[in-house]
């Protein structure tokens, strides 16, 4: 029964909409990632993030619009010092990478710790539920993950690791999609997101798994030669991956249902807002930024 619940929350025109909505976002990131110079990419990344941050600023104060803009400063602001800090500039070919780690390692343990969220969630509500809580969290989750994508372009100008990363987080969500309305009858987290299902995630690691396989196919054969560890260490990062893009959909679901918010925006048509459409993907940045440049420090 649940499962036709699901079926019918997701009809075909819904559907099909957010299909289109995904191909074109998806073709316009091909084509930024891959022909942008990794100034300008830089750029791009953080406009998005200030939409993130705009919306996220909607979950920090629903009903209190004016904070919003001064949410967004503030961010900006920390954006600014981070091209400051790392070294982002048009001539510049490479960035400082431990300046970056560290960053990513704050983010990594904001992950970390919201795992404690989720786990007592609603009982624990009141140790978040703060407005300066949650604006924090937003810092937390937004300039870790505009660092990790701005690394990533650094690394490799080509733009295949943003891609890598991009498309290992849409797999999981895919997979997890298609399983999870065929066959999803466990429930995952029934008071934060009652669509997921245990057998949505293991869906969506069975496909991030496949499509690692063959980035991993391809790195090893047009970029740089991979050790079987190496290899190993990539195919268990997938995993990780597909881990933390869990935990990102479900914390954005819970600050969503603590503000009564069905999604964090509208700009996207299907999809909901920016921050709806990469939740995923903000949390498992730094991870994947992290092992990644441990994986390329380990190049033999």
């Amino acid at each position: 029964m649940a499962v036709m619940t699901i079926k019918n929350l997701w009809t075909p025109s819904v559907l099909k909409q957010r299909i289109i909505t995904a191909v074109l976002l998806l073709l316009a990131l091909i084509a930024a990632t891959t022909q942008l110079p990794s100034f300008y990419f830089s750029v791009l990344i953080a406009l998005i993030i200030l939409i993130a941050a705009y919306e996220w600023a909607g979950l920090i104060s629903p009903q209190h619009k004016t904070t919003k803009l001064p949410y967004i400063l503030s961010v900006g602001s920390m954006l600014l010092g981070c091209f400051f800090l790392l070294g982002v500039s048009p001539d510049a070919q490479s960035i400082d990478i431990f300046r970056a780690s560290l960053v990513l390692i704050l983010g990594l343990l904001f992950w970390l710790i919201s795992l404690f969220l989720l786990a007592g969630y609603p009982d624990n509500s009141r140790l978040w539920n703060d407005e300066s809580k949650i604006a924090l969290m937003g810092v937390l989750v937004l300039v870790p993950t505009f660092v990790g994508v701005v690394v990533l372009k650094y690394l490799l100008p080509s733009g295949f690791l943003v891609l890598a990363l991009v498309i290992l987080v849409a797999a999981a969500d895919v997979g997890a999609y298609f399983v999870g309305v065929n066959f999803g009858s466990r429930k995952l987290a029934a008071s934060l997101s009652p669509k997921k299902s245990w057998e949505g995630v293991w869906g969506g690691l069975t496909l991030s798994l496949i499509v690692a396989a063959g980035f991993i196919w391809a790195m090893h054969n047009y970029l740089i030669a991979l050790s079987a560890i190496q290899v190993l260490s990539l195919l268990a990062l997938s995993m990780g991956v597909t881990f933390f893009s869990v935990v990102g959909d479900l914390v954005e679901s819970m600050l969503k249902r603590n503000c009564g918010l069905k999604d964090s925006g509208a700009i996207l048509p299907g999809h909901g807002g920016v921050l709806d459409r990469v939740d995923g993907l903000v949390a498992a940045t730094p991870v994947f930024v992290l092992a990644m440049m441990l994986v390329l420090s380990s190049e033999t």
